[in-house]
C-alpha cells in the first residue's frame, strides 16, 4: 500500500498530464468561422508518440479528407525522434484519425453538401495520456470576414479595458 504522499503526487501528476496542448492551429480561428469540434483519436507509432512528447509538432498546415470511409490528416508535422535509430518515422505521413463511423459521415456530409472544410485545431494528450486531435467543420473566412473579425475583437479588448479601469 502507498503512503498519503504518494497518492498526493500521484494526484498532482495525473492534474499536469490533463489536456498537455502539443501543437496548435491559430490560425484555423483566424481564417476559417468554426462550426462543430470532434475530438479524434490518431494513429501513430511509437517514435511519433515520443516525438510528441517532447512537443515539437505543428498543425498550422495541415487538412483532413475522406478516403474510402476513413478520415486521414494530411501534412501535419511530427519531427523524427532524434533517439530512434532505423525505426524512425516518415515526419509528413498521412495519418489515421480514429472517429465513429457516424462522425465521420456527418463530417463529409457537412464538407460535400454545404462547402465546409475539416481542419485540424490541435493536437494534445487527453487525462488517460493518449494522443489526441481536435478538429472541426469551419467555413472558409473572405478577406472582409476578417477585417470585421479583427475589429470585433480589438473593440471587445478595449471594452474589458475601460471596464477594468472604471470599476
Amino acid at each position: 500500500m502507498g503512503s498519503g504522499t504518494e497518492l498526493s503526487e500521484m494526484a498532482e501528476k495525473k492534474k499536469t498530464l490533463s489536456r498537455k496542448v502539443v501543437a496548435e492551429n491559430r490560425r484555423a480561428r483566424f481564417d476559417f468561422d468554426i462550426g462543430e469540434v470532434f475530438e479524434a483519436g490518431i494513429a501513430l507509432s511509437g517514435t511519433e508518440v515520443k516525438s510528441l512528447r517532447d512537443g515539437k509538432a505543428t498543425v498550422g498546415e495541415s487538412y483532413v479528407s475522406a478516403k474510402s470511409g476513413e478520415a486521414i490528416l494530411y501534412n501535419s508535422f511530427i519531427p523524427e525522434y532524434l533517439q530512434a535509430n532505423r525505426f524512425n518515422h516518415e515526419p509528413r505521413r498521412p495519418r489515421k484519425l480514429l472517429l465513429h463511423m457516424r462522425e465521420i459521415a456527418k463530417l463529409w456530409q457537412a464538407v460535400e453538401r454545404e462547402g465546409m472544410t475539416v481542419v485540424p485545431l490541435r493536437i494534445f494528450f487527453n487525462e488517460q495520456g493518449r494522443a489526441k486531435v481536435e478538429i472541426a467543420i469551419a467555413r472558409g473566412r473572405q478577406a472582409h470576414d476578417k477585417r470585421q473579425a479583427l475589429k470585433e475583437k480589438d473593440w471587445a479588448r478595449d471594452k474589458q479595458r475601460v471596464m477594468r479601469d472604471r470599476g
